[in-house]
């Protein structure tokens, strides 16, 4: 992805399809559009756990405190999500990350209604993978 949209774009781009095929086709763009991880990277240690696919995530900080994430899936769906957790997290301090309601803006993009439940819980092993990995540093 070139340039990631902001939690509000991507909020007000789901808005703008009528009909969930038609969201979930656009998240699955968004995970098309992930720069490749690789495959040195996808080590046991980058593995998220309570996920129903394989996701594999990676972090590192800048010399402004900055996290850069790194992840992949083996699922499409998947991918689109790490994708939504990026919007979110991407470039963003340890501060930034603890303060971000994920929650919120998953709702607001509708996907607490169109996920199955193994998805649900995949993407928010994923939130708290994030968290711990800002929380440590």
């Amino acid at each position: 992805m070139d340039k990631m949209p902001t939690l509000d774009e991507l909020t007000e781009n789901f808005a703008l399809f009528d009909d969930w095929e038609e969201r979930y086709k656009y998240l699955i763009d968004l995970g098309k559009g992930l720069k490749p991880m690789e495959e040195t990277l996808k080590t046991p240690e980058t593995v998220v756990k309570g996920c129903t696919s394989q996701v594999w995530m990676f972090c590192q900080t800048d010399d402004d405190g900055a996290f850069h994430f790194t992840a992949d899936s083996d699922a499409h769906i998947v991918r689109g999500l790490i994708a939504v957790l990026l919007c979110a997290y991407e470039g963003k301090t340890a501060a930034e990350i603890q303060n971000i309601d994920i929650e919120q803006s998953f709702k607001e993009i509708g996907l607490d209604q169109h996920l199955s439940p193994n998805r649900r819980n995949g993407f928010f092993s994923m939130v708290e993978r994030v968290q711990a990995l800002s929380a440590t540093s």
